[in-house]
């Protein structure tokens, strides 16, 4: 099984358009007013965004978009200087990752991170389940 894409819901389709190409994601399905939908480069993955009929308060605790980078440091920078605000600059996380966080338009809780090896075998890894 794969994950096809995660959809969210938004308020604005141009203000969450902008942010989420500025991200650097690349629009790949624009139906407007409604929806679009952006590929997330190296990877098969994509993101997709839509007004709802009744949208409900963003999700602040809810739902956390991670976008793993190479260099968490220099794409922060990188988007910084584009713009976009910071809600944490890039940390090293006591789950051994590097991470910076934001919020885009809708108070949805956006990650960039680094972990390296530990993405996938941090050292409290259930290896039976491997």
């Amino acid at each position: 099984m794969k994950l096809n894409h995660i959809t969210l819901a938004v308020s604005n389709l141009a203000r969450s358009r902008d942010f989420y190409t500025r991200l650097g994601l690349r629009l790949i399905v624009l139906d407007e007013p409604r929806y679009a939908r952006f590929h997330v480069p190296a990877s098969d993955s994509t993101l997709s965004i839509e007004v709802m009929s009744s949208p409900s308060s963003p999700a602040v605790d809810g739902c956390h978009l991670y976008f793993e980078c190479d260099d968490v440091d220099q794409m922060h920078s990188n988007l910084s200087a584009a713009g976009i605000e910071f809600i944490q600059a890039p940390t090293d996380m006591d789950y051994l990752w590097r991470e910076a966080r934001m919020r885009d338009p809708d108070g949805h809780d956006v990650r960039l991170y680094s972990a390296g090896r530990n993405r996938l075998y941090p050292p409290w890894r259930i290896w039976w389940a491997s």
